[in-house]
């Protein structure tokens, strides 16, 4: 066990939770994760079996005078958002993820912790072994590919769950039972590069943006950080106005992150050089003033590179035709909900651009509470794409989870939590997509509610786990299992 895990309770799910942090299991590579789930099963005599997509169910039998109440489904994703720093040495193919204790606080060294959704997984796999505790039948449900998509809950097939009741173990605030989330879609850009050869006495030079602290472009999309790519692009007009020539533009790496780091490959008139440093000092200064509260880090630098001038840059009318483009996106939330205080109903995400010798990309990720909405903040996002002369290719999405206030597992959880804590929790929806939106239009009539421990900053390397509220988790869970029935 790592060293930062020693001593903490609960120990089986620190156990296991250090145990899955040695195991590559980045969303859409969670073959060696399924095994190990299915092996851990196989040990402890529990029957389990797998599906096409890799989602595994693996059930175990009610304890001594609980054979009588019915299943109830335990839910969580084995895959990760695999994201770090530029100059963070590691790869999630092979490397172990190294666990550091901070504080109250346990995070990773320079990569995302993968408590999002590693603790689910955890406590599944604690609830596994452990033979002295009390519950009916259960099902512990492992889907993959959850970060990119949800594409393992939404390729359940029929009869997969037995259960008709589930506890979703993917939320990030202890003491708040979430009944209800926002669906989502993608809408991807596709600009066929337009270039020229470099212009005569210009130099090659890099401008970059670091130091942001990115985030879950659902849950911090209403904290007002930084947005590397929207910040470089920022940079980028002001230096096109003076001449500088655009030839590369990445930023950003997963659809529902809020980019942390974007750079671009520019070329600029030898004799402007020493101007165009000192605009970029300037808009350097503006920016951290503007963003001093929430992303104190932030900083954005030109510098010269080796290389001779050959090359392609973007032709200028292309050039001016895709930065306009960047800055007429949308980003951040468009509207609060008018029926649960504080809830963002829908938002936008200018998520990832990445440039190739012949084309330039664009992945951003629209969210909403609110079907109608999510149509129309995605067809803002693609007129503006189809008017600079992008091809425009829209996502599948995935459904909102509805809030149903009458359901029985939510009101045993409301009893339940206000027994143990002497308090009420809160009863939230979210603004992030959750896989009980699928679950429920997969499997009609299910009931769901869905809670966990304290996850800060989650699909960043700044992503930690608030180690005491682990404990009140599970307690909680373990609890909800005696009394269910």
């Amino acid at each position: 066990m790592s060293t930062a895990l020693e001593g903490l309770d609960p120990r089986l799910v620190w156990k296991y939770f250090g145990e899955i942090s040695r195991i590559p299991r980045c969303s859409k590579q969670e073959g060696k994760i399924v095994r190990y789930v299915k092996e851990t099963a196989r040990t402890l005599g529990l029957e389990s079996r797998s599906d096409s997509s890799g989602n595994v169910v693996v059930k175990k039998p009610a304890s001594p005078g609980k054979e009588h109440v019915p299943m109830l489904a335990l839910q969580g994703h084995l895959d990760m958002v695999c994201e770090k720093n530029k100059d963070t040495v590691h790869d999630f193919s092979k490397d172990p993820i190294t666990i550091i204790r901070d504080g109250a606080f346990l995070k990773a060294q320079g990569t995302t912790l993968g408590a999002d959704n590693g603790i689910a997984v955890a406590t599944n796999l604690a609830i596994m072994e452990d033979r002295s505790l009390q519950h009916g039948p259960l099902e512990f449900l492992f889907t993959v590919d959850e970060e990119t998509g949800l594409t393992g809950a939404a390729n359940l097939k029929p009869g997969f769950l037995e259960s008709r009741t589930l506890i979703n173990l993917d939320s990030e605030e202890e003491g708040a039972l979430y009944v209800g989330c926002s669906g989502g879609r993608n809408t991807a850009a596709t600009w066929r590069f337009e270039s020229s050869t470099v212009p005569a006495r210009h130099a090659p030079g890099l401008l970059t943006v670091r130091g942001l602290r990115g985030g879950h472009s659902g849950l911090e999309i209403d904290k007002g950080r930084g947005n590397a790519v929207k910040i470089l692009n920022r940079v980028l007009v002001v230096l096109g106005d003076a001449g500088v020539r655009v030839a590369a533009i990445d930023g950003g790496n997963k659809h529902n992150a809020i980019p942390r780091e974007a750079e671009a490959r520019v070329f600029i008139l030898e004799k402007q050089w020493e101007e165009a440093m000192e605009t970029v000092k300037g808009m350097n200064e503006a920016l951290r003033a503007e963003l001093k509260t929430v992303d104190p880090d932030l900083t954005v630098t030109l510098e010269r590179t080796r290389g001779g001038r050959r090359g392609k840059v973007l032709k200028k009318a292309f050039q001016r035709k895709l930065l306009g483009a960047l800055s007429a996106l949308p980003h951040g939330v468009m509207k609060m909900s008018a029926d649960i205080p504080g809830l963002v109903e829908t938002s936008t995400n200018v998520a990832v651009i990445s440039s190739s010798g012949r084309s330039i990309q664009m992945v951003t990720s629209q969210r909403s509470s609110v079907a109608s909405e999510i149509d129309e903040i995605c067809h803002s996002v693609s007129s503006i794409f189809e008017l600079s002369g992008a091809s425009v290719k829209a996502g599948d999405g995935y459904p909102a989870w509805t809030p149903n206030m009458d359901s029985p597992v939510l009101k045993l959880a409301r009893e339940t939590y206000r027994s143990l804590f002497g308090k009420d929790p809160e009863v939230k929806a979210i603004h992030a997509g959750l896989e009980c939106g699928i679950i429920g239009e997969k499997m009609p009539g299910t009931d769901m509610v869905s809670f966990g421990p304290t996850l800060e900053m989650v699909h960043s390397p700044e992503e930690r786990i608030h180690i005491e509220s682990v404990d009140r988790y599970w307690r909680f869970l373990l609890a909800i299992l005696r009394n269910f029935s």
